[in-house]
């Protein structure tokens, strides 16, 4: 039977599908619509499949909260052309929707919410046929609070949600420390909050830059004593390069790198390890007020921590949790 293009434009409304697809799954089931709908939909499956091996590096991502609840849904494909699609878009809120809706607390509990009779993965498997393109929900992160802020960055590629201990926070408060969280990327709410394999890897990554520079302070010292500028060789490119300038000789090179080498040890086996040990508390000291939310700088005022800010804005106000999702490198 013929196909009617009001039958295809149906279709297409149903589906999103393109008309050619339409058009050919309706000749194949001579005009049954629920079983053309079944066809786009095993075709989105076989693409998902035969995509399975790509990279989808790109995509969209939003946040909402609603009732106490905040969630982000970061949904991925393929390339930035079909993470700008409209439709793309669309079906990244319908997710988010559906996930603050039924205060989703996982991806695989998302990937199972039900919603026309089709699940959330077979939405998002459908929507690889009507792409062309590997698509899968990349990330998703959901808080509870006495008030949750979201905030969307500009091009749908980063959003943060926040949540505090305290009810009825002023709405701008909430934007400036969900912003705060976008700009700064911090690694928690406070110190007690830093896991400690990460606190004992800034401790030895500073205990041991600080021996470095100990050290290279000695050396530099002792090159001065005998006459060398330690900038001419402080590495042996500089000093091949140097030596091919007529800027220092061999012998100097020998001499140098004698020095070097005899002031090195010396400062190694003779390390001030009480001052090495003060030094390497204050730059991790340092690290929890860069990487801290509350003890970081706020940056729409420099005068103040978001800690402080918060602490002005309500007594006893701070964060409890947030969660930031970005598809581009930090």
């Amino acid at each position: 039977m013929a196909v009617s293009i009001e039958d295809i434009k149906k279709l297409r409304h149903l589906t999103s599908a393109g008309l050619t697809d339409c058009k050919n799954a309706l000749n194949e089931t001579n005009g049954d619509m629920e079983a053309a709908i079944e066809i786009l939909r095993k075709k989105g499956q076989a693409i998902a499949a035969k995509r399975e091996d790509r990279t989808a590096g790109e995509g969209c991502v939003l946040a909402k909260c609603e009732n106490g609840f905040a969630a982000i849904v970061a949904l991925k494909c393929e390339t930035d052309f079909v993470a700008k699609n409209a439709g793309f878009v669309e079906l990244t809120n319908k997710l988010l929707d559906l996930a603050v809706a039924n205060k989703v607390t996982s991806l695989d509990a998302l990937k199972a919410v039900t919603v026309d009779g089709r699940t959330v993965e077979e939405l998002v498997v459908e929507e690889s046929g009507k792409t062309g393109e590997k698509t899968e929900i990349g990330a998703y992160e959901c808080l509870e609070g006495a008030s949750v802020v979201a905030y969307n960055h500009l091009g749908n590629k980063l959003s943060t949600i926040v949540s505090f201990n305290q009810a009825d926070v002023p709405v701008q408060a909430m934007k400036d420390v969900a912003m705060q969280v976008a700009a700064m990327n911090p690694v928690a709410v406070d110190r007690e909050s830093v896991p400690q394999s990460v606190v004992d890897s800034e401790y030895n990554v500073a205990v041991e830059k600080s021996r470095a520079e100990q050290i290279q302070k000695a050396v530099e010292a002792a090159l001065k004593k005998g006459g060398i500028n330690p900038n001419l060789v402080d590495s042996e490119d500089h000093i091949a390069s140097n030596i091919a300038k007529g800027w220092l000789t061999e012998e100097e090179a020998t001499k140098a790198r004698e020095i070097a080498k005899a002031a090195a040890e010396a400062k190694a086996s003779n390390m001030p390890e009480q001052m090495i040990e003060n030094i390497a508390k204050g730059r991790v000291n340092k690290f929890y007020k860069e990487s801290c939310l509350v003890e970081q700088e706020f940056v729409k005022d420099a005068n103040l921590t978001i800690g402080q800010y918060l602490d002005q804005t309500s007594k006893g106000l701070t964060v409890v949790a947030f969660k930031r999702v970005n598809l581009n490198e930090d």
